[in-house]
């Protein structure tokens, strides 16, 4: 048999017959059709929603809402002393550390946290810092500029 398009069909044993349900007593799925007996799920168009409980309130509903989720989280970046000692410009800002990939793209504010350490003089530019990173900052001969 040659390789053509219209010749192609499944492996043996890769496809199953369809049941066929409510074709009478003999094929096993004969009179409920594998429904069983009565009730909302024996019936056409007999189905609910997902955690229903037949009326009662439902669990995800007894169950009490707790925490929230932080519409601010994600807007803020911190940035380490050694951040900033390994980026090659000396005055840095927003854009310069936006451009480097130190903070992300979603940031709206920066903070310069006092972890690691500086070894040269740095201007900072319109970034907050924290009192230690300030310390530092000023001890290694740079500035801060607000």
């Amino acid at each position: 048999m040659s390789l053509v398009l219209n010749n192609l069909k499944p492996a043996e044993g890769a496809t199953h017959a369809k049941k066929r349900v409510g074709r009478g007593i003999g094929s096993g799925l004969g009179k409920t059709a594998g429904r069983g007996h009565k009730g909302q799920k024996s019936r056409a168009g007999g189905f609910h929603k997902v955690g229903f409980e037949g009326g009662q309130m439902p669990l995800h509903r007894r169950l009490p809402k707790r925490g929230f989720v932080s519409l601010a989280k994600g807007k803020s970046a911190e940035v380490r002393l050694g951040d900033l000692n390994a980026l090659p410009v000396n005055e840095i800002d927003f854009a310069v550390l936006l451009q480097a990939g130190v903070i992300g793209q979603h940031a709206l504010t920066v903070k310069v946290i006092a972890s690691g350490k500086i070894e040269r003089a740095i201007t900072l530019k319109g970034v907050a810092a924290t009192k230690g990173a300030r310390a530092a900052i000023e001890a290694a001969g740079g500035s801060i500029v607000e």
